[in-house]
């Protein structure tokens, strides 16, 4: 089979829907647990730790000077992307988990053979008689 006609194939049993889709989903879900995490988790464990804007947090390398900017390293926004990831990743394994747990519901319950194969079956036991 040639590539062309693979790819035709591939694109007309929905594969490639199904995984535009899921890019598209991951991209909002991921922007829903951003604004979780910066929004509604962050500000509260802020509050606990004595109202720390956890944003905010940064070790200034070299202050800004005239049009210079400010250099620095902003731990404050990578622990927000570092929680969110911790969220992402625990859901994804969550739904995967559960995917896995179906198939194996799925292969354990063998279905029963055709009426018409038990049929011959039985004839066949019935011939060597």
């Amino acid at each position: 089979m040639g590539m062309i006609s693979e790819f035709k194939e591939f694109a007309v049993k929905g594969n490639m829907l199904d995984m535009a889709v899921g890019i598209i989903m991951g991209g909002a879900f991921g922007t829903i647990i951003k604004s979780l995490v910066s929004d509604v988790l962050m500000p509260p464990i802020g509050l606990l730790m004595g109202g720390v804007d956890f944003s905010a947090l940064k070790i200034v390398l070299q202050a800004a000077e005239g049009d210079t900017a400010e250099v620095a390293i902003n731990y404050g926004n990578f622990i927000n992307a570092l929680i969110a990831f911790l969220i992402v990743a625990f859901v994804l394994f969550q739904i995967i988990k559960n995917m896995n747990k179906f198939k194996k519901k799925e292969e354990a319950a063998p279905s029963a053979p055709p009426a018409q194969e038990v049929l011959l079956a039985e004839i066949r036991d019935l011939l060597k008689k």
